[in-house]
């Protein structure tokens, strides 16, 4: 069974976002890309990660390629496989570049022969598609060992690192000690932090660029009250009926028609939320370090410490079986399903754990736009981040969003500003008191929301995110 599979990345126009940013920054775009275009010669922008659903990186993927080919250029994306045993390793990277210990493996001689020989096997499959001269963008540690391989065989190689961790300890110096000898040979990287960049890469190869959203994706453009409602109500986060004329459909990427088909799995103690009853919503991977556990109990200590508005938790993410390269999902849902059976009835009956249904790409989106339209206030209560696009996304929708002051969060948020950061996200008490302030304020949740959409255009929008790319492989190519 073949491991590389190529990922079709819709055409999309940079035209739409003339009125967001202006005729000159869509330009700017433009002719960068009719440069790269002619010096590339014929030559393909490779990018290469292990998932084409679930998780930031995707998404972006999927919205930057599009306006890429859109622009001209020959783009294209690649995801790799892998035994169970290689995403354990690579997930305990993933942890430890944060900071974190994860399952507390060694990361020693036995990980590295299975991290090898698994990216060995792809890496075959690569060279099947990769030509001399092409240039290739490796995605965090699921492709490092990839870089070796592709350089030898005359690719020119960037390395992308998404996640990172804004101090050092043991369990950072680990993960990059197990990366350093797939790395080191590389002479381009890009970190979304400085503080991401490990002191061993600080000569010169390392670059800035912070993620980015697309306004016009199925997950952020606008939806109207009406369609929001219809979809809610329809995959049962809502209680029904829908309007008096549901939409269900909405406009996919390549401007053919959609419709919400399928319904989340909801695990509830009693009915759905009503239309009008507030929702508190986290949206992510069922992933340790988005910490929806602690938000389900930070909920509970306001529900019982603060005389507050009913109010429902909505705790989302993929269904827990559809994510292939997070083995951690189930075990970290069981957690949360465990924590709420041990809530007093009246707590559970204001809390919804939803696995949304992830496969169709687009429908899933197009559920969570809704989902987070709907919210009173969103939380993003991580307590490592590499940057944090259900941030960007709510923002987008001038919603009031909550969240850790980790990693590229506190890049986005002005604390009080464009929402509220917690400089300690394991400190429920405070979580709590803030949450019942925005909900009892709602004057102040609408300013916040306001600064925080226009925050959004101004700094992370995907035109200013290309530009920047652009410019790394123009010097990628003059080296």
């Amino acid at each position: 069974m073949d491991l590389v599979h190529e990922v079709h990345a819709q055409i999309r126009s940079l035209e739409r976002f003339v009125p967001l940013l202006g005729e000159a920054a869509v330009d700017e775009a433009r002719s960068l890309a009719h440069r790269l275009h002619e010096r590339l010669a014929g030559g393909v922008i490779w990018n290469v990660n292990s998932t084409a659903v679930g998780g930031g990186v995707a998404e972006m993927l999927h919205s930057l390629l599009g306006y890429a080919r859109g622009a001209g250029l020959d783009v294209r994306w690649l995801t790799i496989g892998g035994s169970l045993e290689f995403f354990r390793i690579t997930k305990r990277l993933h942890h430890a570049l944060h900071g974190e210990r994860g399952d507390g493996s060694l990361l020693d001689e036995s990980a590295h022969e299975v991290y090898a020989s698994n990216l060995g096997r792809n890496a075959l499959e690569l060279r099947e598609l990769i030509r001399p001269g092409d240039v290739v963008l490796l995605h965090d540690p699921q492709t490092a060992g990839l870089a070796p391989t592709l350089l030898a065989a005359g690719a020119r190689v960037l390395w992308r690192c998404h996640i990172g961790a804004d101090e050092t300890n043991d369990d950072v110096e680990l993960g990059w000690r197990f990366l350093a000898r797939y790395l080191d040979g590389v002479g381009c990287m890009i970190f979304s932090r400085e503080s991401y960049v490990p002191a061993r890469y600080r000569d010169g190869r390392a670059s800035i660029i912070q993620p980015s959203i697309d306004a016009f994706s199925t997950k952020n453009v606008e939806l109207d009250e009406p369609t929001v409602r219809s979809i809610l109500v329809h995959v049962g986060l809502l209680e029904g009926p829908p309007p008096a004329s549901p939409r269900y459909t909405f406009v996919r990427s390549d401007d053919t028609p959609g419709r919400v088909e399928r319904s989340a799995d909801v695990i509830r103690l009693g009915r759905a939320p009503a239309w009008e009853t507030p929702l508190v919503v986290q949206v992510s991977r069922w992933d340790p370090l988005k910490d929806m556990l602690g938000v389900l109990r930070g909920f509970s200590l306001m529900v019982q410490n603060h005389a507050a508005p009913e109010v429902d938790l909505v705790l989302a993410g993929p269904n827990v079986r559809a994510v292939a390269d997070d083995p951690e999902g189930p075990a970290v849902f069981e957690a949360v399903y465990r924590d709420f059976l041990e809530q007093p009835p009246a707590i559970r009956a204001h809390v919804h754990l939803a696995m949304l249904p992830t496969a169709d790409v687009e429908e899933n989106a197009v559920i969570v736009n809704a989902l987070q339209r709907h919210a009173a206030v969103v939380v993003q209560k991580s307590l490592h981040e590499g940057f944090g696009l259900t941030v960007t996304e709510a923002m987008w929708k001038a919603r009031p969003v909550i969240a850790g002051a980790v990693g590229g969060i506190q890049d986005q948020i002005e604390d009080g500003v464009s929402g509220v950061l917690l400089r300690d996200p394991t400190d429920l008490g405070t979580f709590a008191g803030e949450l019942h302030r925005i909900l009892a304020d709602p004057s102040s949740a609408a300013r916040l929301g306001a600064a925080a959409r226009e925050r959004v255009r101004e700094r992370f929008l995907g035109v200013r995110h290309l530009v920047q790319y652009g410019a790394v492989i123009g010097r990628l190519l003059d080296a």
